[in-house]
């Protein structure tokens, strides 16, 4: 049997309720050469048998862990079963146009080592972005763009951008391993950016398919700005910082990442979530010995300059302060 050219992990916690219809949605894609590998993350409930019996017209693997490995851990098991030329990640609450995987396809086709951002749609309010790509400014922030804009404000054409959000994108099976995929420290929350500065070093560029549409919930398994989205975000801002700001943009900016951190503490005092921001930026702080030796690693294997690293981030200076105003430095929900 030939192996896919796509293998599609999905992880299923706390998802019972989208689970069938983001299986539908893969069932009338056009393109047909994928697997789906089905990931029970912990979940106390298993994928109802009776849902999956309606999709045996699916290449559909399953597999299983006891406990929770966190959207990091999780598609690292994942993608260790995959088959595919490509990796897709998508989340179990994300729904794709028919015309998702042949557009991925064709962009595999005409920009080979490339990675590849979707445009994320509110399934309950399709004329509203859930988002294009995953911003990274130079101070360290990252956020969604457009979040919650309307659609006429998206791209229109292909571009260039740092990093794609994890709900719904697509990694050549080997750049993804050779990055080691996910990492697991990182448990959930800007652990795709991470994954995407690093790949961006190890250069493999991203590329935006505006056309390449899928709808998404959002915030269906944690809750938007919940203690937990808040500690993960908080903490992992600042290890995709230190371990992925190459050269000498590091030292040019750490004085500011720094200062928006200490930004970040001073409105926790006035948040119910305070005390898991605290606790999260204590726990980043904790961990620096381990992030700065990964620092080592990444930095010795880097493939682009800074300067051309540079050219991928944010530089507006006001964009930090509208993104603090909001609490929650995250890039994305937790996937299911």
């Amino acid at each position: 049997m030939s192996k896919p050219f796509f293998s599609i992990l999905i992880l299923f916690w706390r998802s019972e309720q989208y689970l069938q219809s983001c299986l539908q949605s893969l069932l009338e894609q056009t393109f047909k050469d994928f697997e789906v590998i089905l990931l029970n993350n912990g979940a106390s409930q298993p994928p109802d048998p009776e849902v999956l019996a309606n999709f045996r017209d699916l290449t559909l693997k399953q597999i299983h862990s006891d406990i929770n490995l966190g959207f990091a851990g999780g598609n690292n098991l994942a993608a260790r079963s995959a088959a595919g030329e490509y990796l897709v990640l998508l989340n179990s609450d994300a729904f794709p146009e028919p015309n998702w995987l042949e557009i991925l396809h064709q962009a595999a086709q005409t920009h080979p080592g490339h990675c590849f951002a979707s445009r994320l749609l509110q399934a309950d309010h399709p004329a509203l972005l859930d988002g294009e790509w995953n911003v990274y400014h130079a101070s360290g922030l990252a956020w969604r763009k457009n979040h919650s804009q309307p659609t006429a404000k998206s791209a229109t054409s292909p571009r260039l951008v740092m990093s794609a959000c994890a709900a719904a994108s697509a990694y050549p099976r080997t750049a993804f391993e050779q990055a080691g995929g996910f990492d697991e420290d990182f448990f959930a929350y800007m652990e795709d950016l991470d994954l995407d500065m690093r790949l961006q070093l190890a250069g493999h560029p991203f590329l935006y398919l505006p056309e390449a549409t899928v709808r998404h919930i959002g915030s269906g398994s944690t809750g938007y700005r919940s203690d937990f989205a808040t500690y993960y975000g908080q903490r992992n801002l600042i290890w995709a910082f230190v371990k992925n700001m190459p050269g000498f943009l590091f030292y040019l900016l750490l004085p500011v990442h720094i200062f928006f951190n200490l930004l970040y503490l001073f409105t926790g005092i006035f948040l119910p979530s305070g005390k898991a921001l605290f606790r999260g930026k204590r726990d980043a702080l904790r961990g620096l010995s381990a992030m700065l030796k990964k620092r080592r690693a990444i930095q010795a294997q880097r493939k682009i300059t800074p300067l051309q690293f540079a050219k991928l981030l944010d530089w507006n200076p006001f964009s930090p302060l509208v993104k603090i105003l909001t609490i929650n430095p995250s890039t994305k929900d937790q996937n299911d």
